[in-house]
């Protein structure tokens, strides 16, 4: 049956919805590359709550989510920006995520990671030592819980840090106390205005220095680096310049088929948000990688690039909202709710436009679901052919 999509200019589209999935399974675990999915958080619908009220959480879906993505061999990147970590999740609600889906991952054998920030601290300044002790606090709870950490970039050190040598200091004393090797990530300004600057410069090839000081003080501290600056060629150049030893995992969105494929040189692994709705499909490609076939791998993975940066689109940080709507339309979670009310971040068009390449992928395991809920949207908008 046809729908009738809008564009931004309030014309309709006709659009033949598929009738067929992909035919995707779990199957066996990777060899080739370490492969991370953030994942996002399911709200509890019924929760009486406000914008500014702390984040409702459906556990059980929430979960449920997270076994989905174990059970096609990912790992979980939790409590990171794709779980609304600053954008609807605080602190004390992400403590208890990671508490609860580390849990999880040690009853079901999955891989998991964790971000370690400092979103505990009020908005007024703070000083260098209250963003130590702020990481340090998350820290533990990550090490406590069994899980491994990612130091993920603060707000708060963006705005005390008077240069290079401040967050020298705070991320070697990070390292020097952490009882194992941590993930290092790099988020840029796209994804949250605040951390402009991060690393003491505004000029990326200065920060890129800064970045790999860090790192060559403690190179025995460092599993790897994920890097989301949306940018392949700097992702290649800082890649070649990391310590034996110490991975990249790509958090480029719009990039990730070439970067994970790698060259001559090397690869990326990946840590990415576009993997949620992309999880068995991916896991899938990177499957066929492992047995050497790149051509098969990209012929999978690069017909999912539109969709990626459909989704990632400016303002970058307002796909979680994308994200989230089509875990609803596969069938993942029974309502579109957010935490925090970001289901409003993004206008109906470019959610019909995301509904409409996902369904071209064969990502929704029931396309008759998945058609049903674009039109139950659709006529809740006012939308009538």
């Amino acid at each position: 049956m046809t729908l009738h999509l809008p564009d931004a200019h309030g014309a309709l589209r006709a659009y033949e919805p598929r009738t067929e999935p992909l035919a995707l399974t779990p199957g066996t675990p990777f060899t080739s590359r370490t492969v991370f999915s953030a994942a996002h958080v399911v709200a509890d619908p019924y929760a009486d709550t406000t914008p500014d009220s702390p984040a409702a959480v459906d556990w059980d879906a929430t979960l449920a989510f997270r076994r989905h993505l174990w059970a096609h061999g990912l790992g979980v990147a939790e409590a990171m920006d794709t779980a609304q970590r600053g954008m609807g999740l605080d602190w004390a609600g992400a403590a208890e995520l990671i508490r609860r889906s580390a849990a999880e991952a040690k009853a079901t054998g999955g891989r998991i990671a964790c971000g370690v920030g400092t979103d505990q601290l009020p908005g007024a300044p703070a000083t260098l030592a209250e963003v130590r002790t702020a990481y340090e606090e998350q820290l533990a709870v990550v090490e406590e819980s069994g899980a491994r950490a990612i130091l993920m970039a603060s707000r708060a050190l963006a705005a005390t840090a008077r240069g290079p040598e401040d967050y020298l200091e705070v991320y070697g004393h990070l390292l020097r106390q952490a009882a194992e090797p941590v993930i290092l990530h790099w988020l840029g300004p796209m994804f949250d205005p605040a951390l402009e600057g991060y690393w003491g410069s505004s000029d990326l090839d200065t920060a890129t220095d800064t970045f790999l000081d860090v790192i060559a003080a403690h190179p025995d501290k460092v599993d790897g680096i994920k890097v989301s600056l949306l940018d392949a060629r700097r992702e290649v150049a800082l890649r070649r310049r990391l310590p034996q030893g110490v991975r990249c995992y790509t958090g480029d969105d719009f990039n990730y088929p070439e970067l994970i494929a790698g060259d001559e040189q090397g690869f990326s692994h990946a840590l990415l948000g576009i993997f949620d709705p992309l999880g068995p499909l991916a896991a899938e490609a990177v499957r066929v990688l492992d047995t050497g076939n790149t051509d098969g791998f990209r012929a999978l993975l690069d017909p999912t690039v539109d969709l990626s940066r459909h989704l990632f689109q400016p303002p970058t940080r307002f796909y979680k909202t994308g994200v989230v709507f089509l875990a609803w339309l596969a069938g993942h979670q029974s309502h579109f709710a957010m935490v925090g009310g970001l289901q409003s971040a993004r206008s109906l068009p470019h959610l019909a436009r995301a509904y409409e390449l996902a369904d071209r992928l064969g990502l929704f395991p029931d396309p008759k679901l998945a058609e049903d809920r674009m039109r139950t949207l659709l006529h809740l908008y006012g939308v009538t052919p």
